[in-house]
Parts: structure tokens; C-alpha cells; sequence
């Protein structure tokens, strides 16, 4: 589906980009556009791979003129472009809101002008039910995209979203915080033991974009069914991993966090439709006619349970092991652990 196409990846630089990289270099695809404000992660990128295939594009989705720059010719786009960090977003909302809003805006507009066939942006859990910046952010950022999708013929242009939780190992995340904590003779520290959150790997996210890109029809919000963990339970598997005698510290939840995440609304989850490993949740279509608010309504949402990390499948210590052990950057930093000891 990729042969001699051209794909764009806005946030190309971070964990998501570098695993799409991966998983398409070695295909038929003809050209992958790293776009990024980020110099020094390109060029790194640029001395890894080493690939003509890969060309590089500084920008900033805030820019509008530099997203055009960077869209022309594309026929696909995978839109990663973000501010992910919960803290930095309660300090600055305003910065979140030029970014993960205005920039997602900008970047649509720019991708429909140019024609782009296909648009799959990404969102997260905490656009659910949001309690911080960061999640208000990314859930108005799925407003702008459901309402841009209504706005062109998705035969020129589709336009869907896919939501993940937490993506194992990815920059910023607990799993390499609790290995630099083992490292470095360090307390483990953990928020809440019974917290709970999604686990997922970064090649699961690359397959939930693909999955949405060959099935997702355009306005769709597409999750995973995930497994999640406890806080405590994946605490406890890492220092199992590690070392068994380090010590877990807690420390009390922090601002602007949740015990758990929900991946779809009890709203959503009524007109979910079930894919097997997937939900899709189509975009309400309905026009701008207010009497239809006003009469039609659906006495079934009061029986309907939200799809979240508490009520999702559970993994025990044992298999939050198994898929940690599953990551090459466990199993790297494993290596690297014996040969310190």
C-alpha cells in the first residue's frame, strides 16, 4: 500500500518516528519526511540510518508555512507532533495549546490544500475524560481533527485518529526513569501502587496507525484493546529484571495524574464498533441542526461502562515481565546491567 508513495511524519525525530522508520525502511515506500524543529535529533537520525530514502525538513507545526514547505508531493501523513509531558503542559498550557491544537490545525489545513490522501494523527488516553493541560489539549486536538474531517471529501482527503495509552520505553516514560533509577543506586519511585495504566509496545502503535490507515473510515477515533498493569505489579517485574533487593519508594501521586486512564469515554463506548483487537468509534455526522440535540437523545448510555486501564485485561507480575522482556531496549539495558555487576 506504501509502494512508491511518499509518507510525512510530523514529531519525526521522536520514539514513534524512529519506529516507523523501522518498520518501513526496508519496504517499497519511496520517500519517508522527517519534520521536526529539532537539528541535532535529525542530523543524529542522519548519522544512524544513513538512508536516502529518509528526507529531513525543519519546521514547527505552529508555522504553518513551514508545514507547507514540507507537504508538498506527500500522499501520506502520520501526524506525531506533540507536547506529551503532563508537568510541563500544567506549567504552560498556552504552549500546549499552540502546539498540539493550533499546530494539529495547521497541519491538516496544509495537508488538504496539498491534497494528501491520507491523514492518521495520534492522541492518547488522557484526551479521555481530561484533567490536565496536556489531555485538554489533545482533546480539543481530536475536536479540530473530527471537525476538519467533515470539512473535505474523504475520497481526496481521509482524516482519522488513533488513542493509545502508554507506549513502553518511549522518551519521557517510568520504564527508563526506573532503569536510571537501578542504574544509578537510586529508590525506585512509584506514585500509587494500585494506579494503573495501559501497556504498550512502540511497534503496537505503529500497527494501530496502520491498522487505522487500511480500515479507518474518515472522522474514526481507533483504539487498541490493551492489557494494563498496576504501577506496582510493573515496579515490581522491572526490579525482579534488575536487581530484587532494590528498594521501591512512594511517593504520593502528582498533580494532574489519574489512578487510571480510559481509553474510551462511556459516550464513545455506546457507538464503539468492535474490530477484534481493535474499537473503532465513527465520528458523529449529523449537521448543524440544534433541534436534533434538543428531542433525540439514547436512554441506553446510564447501562454503559467506560473502557478503561482498571477494567481492561490485568497482566500479573509474570507477564509484565514477558513483555518487558519483549522490548529491545529492556533486553539492551539487561546486557548492559550484567556487565556492570
Amino acid at each position: 500500500m506504501f509502494k512508491d508513495k511518499t509518507l510525512l511524519i510530523t514529531g519525526g525525530t521522536g520514539s514513534f518516528g524512529k519506529a516507523v522508520l523501522d518498520r518501513f525502511l526496508d519496504t517499497d515506500i519511496e520517500e519517508i519526511r522527517i519534520f521536526s524543529r529539532d537539528e541535532k535529533k535529525q542530523d543524529d537520525m542522519r548519522r544512524i540510518y544513513k538512508n536516502e530514502k529518509i528526507k529531513y525538513y525543519i519546521g514547527d507545526v505552529r508555522d504553518i508555512s513551514s508545514v507547507r514547505n514540507a507537504m508538498h508531493g506527500v500522499d501520506y501523513l502520520f501526524h506525531a507532533a506533540a507536547l506529551k509531558q503532563v508537568p510541563s503542559c500544567e506549567f504552560f498550557p498556552l504552549e500546549a495549546v499552540k502546539t498540539n491544537i493550533l499546530g494539529t490545525e495547521n497541519v491538516l489545513t496544509a495537508a488538504i490544500e496539498f491534497g494528501v490522501k491520507k491523514c492518521i494523527c495520534l492522541s492518547t488516553d488522557k484526551a479521555a475524560y481530561p484533567i490536565n493541560a496536556m489531555g485538554i489539549s489533545k482533546a480539543m486536538m481530536e475536536k479540530i481533527i473530527i471537525a476538519k474531517s467533515r470539512t473535505v471529501d474523504p475520497k481526496k482527503t481521509t482524516i482519522c485518529i488513533t488513542r493509545y495509552g502508554n507506549v513502553m520505553a518511549s522518551r519521557g516514560s517510568v520504564i527508563p526513569l526506573f532503569v536510571n533509577q537501578i542504574k544509578n543506586g537510586e529508590h525506585m519511585t512509584i506514585t500509587d501502587p494500585n494506579m494503573t495504566r495501559y501497556l504498550m509496545s512502540l511497534e503496537e502503535a505503529v500497527e494501530l496507525v496502520i491498522y487505522t490507515f487500511t480500515y479507518g473510515h474518515t472522522g474514526d477515533t481507533v483504539v487498541q484493546k490493551s492489557p494494563a498493569s498496576s504501577i506496582g505489579d510493573l515496579s515490581e517485574a522491572m526490579r525482579q529484571l534488575f536487581d530484587p533487593k532494590h528498594e521501591i519508594k512512594i511517593i504520593g501521586t502528582r498533580h494532574g495524574e489519574k489512578v487510571y486512564e480510559t481509553l474510551l469515554t462511556k459516550e464513545e463506548f455506546l457507538k464503539a464498533e468492535d474490530m477484534g483487537n481493535y474499537y473503532r468509534v465513527p465520528s458523529d455526522t449529523r449537521d448543524l441542526n440544534y433541534d436534533k440535540y434538543f428531542i433525540q437523545g439514547d436512554e441506553k448510555l446510564s447501562t454503559i461502562e467506560e473502557y478503561n486501564s482498571h477494567n481492561t485485561y490485568r497482566l500479573n507480575i509474570s507477564e509484565v515481565k514477558e513483555k518487558l522482556l519483549s522490548l529491545q531496549y529492556i533486553q539492551d539495558e539487561l546486557r548492559g546491567w550484567e556487565i556492570k555487576k
